[in-house]
């Protein structure tokens, strides 16, 4: 995604003379289905359309899925600001501005940075978004995730608003795979009842992206089972009625928030209890997939035992294919390899690229 190319002014002066931008062509010259397409115009949860005349060179990101999309499709170069607090402990923020305080939007940061697009999830409350468009900057409030393919539409809409749309593609390409190969070895595998405990008794019922990650884990989402919607509060009776095999918490908390009437369950009597990591359950982006395996390794080990070997393949040839395509791109875009050489050893120049 990223690339560092540093030549002699001979070979700048060669390039800019004759290579036309290739950007954009699949590997047999056609052109490329992910391309993005600028000047560009969306509308977005609030009903506003916004315009990008070009592909934005500064983004700010007000929430921390909004960041972890931004990394896992390679647009991060682009990031010059984004939250800094726990939900963001997986991402290197690097030099970029903190526009929060802890969880708390710092709108002063945000303004001063003046970026070019500003990404909104839809956790963001819409005063935070109308004071920002009041301050005269592009702000994208996305619609509200509540299944994986709402994730992926997220991933896909931040490529094409940041202008990287391949890396969009090849992110859900990726999700799709592992979660395939999940599925397939769990298609004969019973499902255990699971509650899902997010605190103070609040769960995630049917028609959220966390219900789905459950599901798609191999676990019976004790909340959808008794009719819970969206995210709700379960009563402690209700739960011990229901029995759970197992009980799943986020891990951002010292112990489990487990009430005490229902450690009378099977699940804590068992000690089936598990935490995963918060910032892959809680956020509708694409690391949610490592929530998903991390169930399935401890409720379904022999599942996880077959999806496993799988899972590393598709990953080493991921790995592999990134590789080739690599090596088969030229080194200046817009010239074939042959030319190319031509030109550096004509002006002695060296051209050094990394992505």
């Amino acid at each position: 995604m990223r690339r560092y190319i540093s030549v002699f002014l001979a070979v700048l002066i060669a390039v800019s003379a004759f290579a036309p931008a290739v950007a954009g062509q699949s590997d047999d010259g056609g052109e490329s289905t992910v391309d993005c397409e600028f000047p560009l115009e969306m509308t977005d949860a609030t009903g506003e359309t916004i315009t990008l005349e070009e592909a934005p060179e500064s983004v700010v990101a007000l929430q921390a899925s909004d960041a972890q999309t931004m990394f896992e499709i390679g647009a991060e170069a682009r990031l010059v600001g984004m939250p800094d607090n726990p939900a963001t402990s997986g991402l290197d923020i690097g030099d970029r501005t903190a526009v929060t305080d802890t969880y708390q939007l710092v709108h002063e940061r945000v303004i001063d940075l003046d970026p070019d697009l500003v990404l909104a999830a839809n956790s963001t409350d819409e005063e935070h978004v109308e004071q920002l468009r009041e301050a005269g900057l592009t702000v994208y409030h996305f619609d509200a995730a509540e299944s994986l393919d709402d994730v992926r539409e997220n991933v896909r809409t931040t490529g094409k608003l940041t202008g990287e749309c391949a890396g969009a593609e090849e992110t859900v390409d990726w999700m799709d795979e592992q979660l395939e190969i999940v599925e397939r070895t769990l298609e004969e595998t019973d499902r255990p009842l699971a509650y899902y405990e997010m605190g103070d008794g609040y769960t995630a019922g049917s028609g959220t992206f966390i219900d789905e990650v459950l599901t798609t884990a191999g676990v019976e989402n004790l909340a959808a089972e008794v009719g819970i919607q969206s995210y709700g509060q379960t009563n402690p009776e209700t739960v011990v009625d229901e029995n759970p095999d197992w009980i799943i918490y986020p891990d951002d908390r010292d112990e489990p928030p487990i009430h005490e009437s229902v450690q009378a369950t099977t699940a804590y009597q068992n000690d089936n209890v598990l935490a995963v990591n918060a910032n892959y359950m809680s956020q509708p982006a694409p690391n949610l997939v490592y929530a998903v395996v991390d169930i399935v390794e401890t409720v379904h080990p022999e599942a996880y035992a077959e999806a496993s070997a799988e899972l590393d393949a598709a990953s080493e040839d991921a790995n592999e294919s990134d590789d080739e395509d690599q090596s088969n791109e030229s080194p200046i875009p817009g010239f074939g390899v042959s030319a190319a050489l031509v030109t550096l050893l004509a002006a002695t120049a060296v051209v050094a690229r990394r992505r």
